[in-house]
C-alpha cells in the first residue's frame, strides 16, 4: 500500500497555503482602507492604535502561513522572507498613522508616515515576486505566463509610484523654490494620502486579481486529486 503520510502533509501545506492567500486576499484592501481612514479620518479614533495593527499584522499572518510550502525551494523562501519584513515594519510604523492623526504638525510623526507610505508600496513591490514565485511551482501554464505579465507590470507601477513620492517628498524639504512649484507642492500636500491611494489602486487591484486566481488553481488541483 501506498504511504499516506506525504499526501497528508502536502495536503496539510497547500491548506495553509490557501488560507494564507484568503488573508493576503482580504487584508489588502482591507488594510488600505483602515489605515488611510485611521490617519485622515475620526471613526477609528476611539479605537486607538489597533485597528492598523491587526491590519498589518494580518498581511504577515497571511505570509508566515504560505511558509510551510516548498520550504526546499530558497529563491520562494527568500522572497517571502524579504516580504515578511517589510510586513514587519510596517506592523512597527503602523501605529504612528494614529498618533500623527492626533498632532499632525509634530515632524517626527509626519516622517515616520512618509515612511511607511514608501514601506506600504515596498511590500506590495515584495509580494509581487512572492507570487510569481509561487505560480512558477504550480502545474498550470497559463497561470504561470499571466502571474509573470501581470507582476511585471506591477512592479514598474510601483516603482514608478515610488520615484514620484520620492521626488514629492524630497521636494518637500527644500525651503527656496519657485511660487509656482511651492503652489503645487502645497496643492499636493493637503490632498498627499489621497494621491497615494490613487497610485497603488491598480496595483493593489492586480495583485488581488492574481492571489485569487492563484488560489483558484490551487483548490481546484486539490479537488481533482480527491477524484
Amino acid at each position: 500500500m501506498p504511504d499516506p503520510a506525504p499526501n497528508a502533509e502536502l495536503l496539510n501545506s497547500l491548506g495553509r497555503l490557501v488560507r494564507g492567500l484568503s488573508a493576503l486576499f482580504w487584508g489588502l484592501p482591507v488594510a488600505l482602507v483602515i489605515c488611510v481612514q485611521t490617519a485622515k479620518g475620526d471613526w477609528l479614533r476611539p479605537l486607538g492604535v489597533v485597528p492598523p495593527v491587526v491590519v498589518t499584522g494580518l498581511l504577515v499572518y497571511g505570509l508566515v502561513l504560505l511558509t510551510p510550502f516548498q520550504k526546499q525551494e530558497r529563491i520562494w523562501i527568500a522572497a517571502l522572507d524579504r516580504a515578511k519584513l517589510c510586513g514587519l515594519i510596517n506592523v512597527g510604523l503602523s501605529p504612528f498613522l494614529y498618533w500623527w492623526n492626533r498632532i499632525p504638525d509634530q515632524a517626527f510623526y509626519v516622517t515616520v508616515v512618509e515612511l511607511m507610505v514608501f514601506s506600504g508600496l515596498m511590500f506590495l513591490l515584495l509580494l509581487n515576486p512572492v507570487l510569481w514565485r509561487l505560480a512558477a511551482m504550480l502545474p498550470d501554464e497559463t497561470l504561470r505566463l499571466e502571474t509573470k505579465l501581470f507582476t511585471t507590470v506591477n512592479r514598474y507601477l510601483l516603482a514608478t509610484s515610488l520615484l514620484l513620492l520620492a521626488g514629492y517628498f524630497v521636494l518637500m524639504r527644500f525651503q527656496s523654490l519657485p511660487h509656482q512649484l511651492i503652489d503645487i507642492i502645497l496643492l499636493l500636500n493637503r490632498s498627499s494620502l489621497w494621491l497615494v491611494l490613487f497610485l497603488i489602486l491598480l496595483p493593489v487591484a492586480m495583485t488581488m486579481a492574481l492571489i485569487w486566481k492563484i488560489k483558484e488553481v490551487i483548490l481546484a488541483s486539490v479537488f481533482s486529486a480527491r477524484q
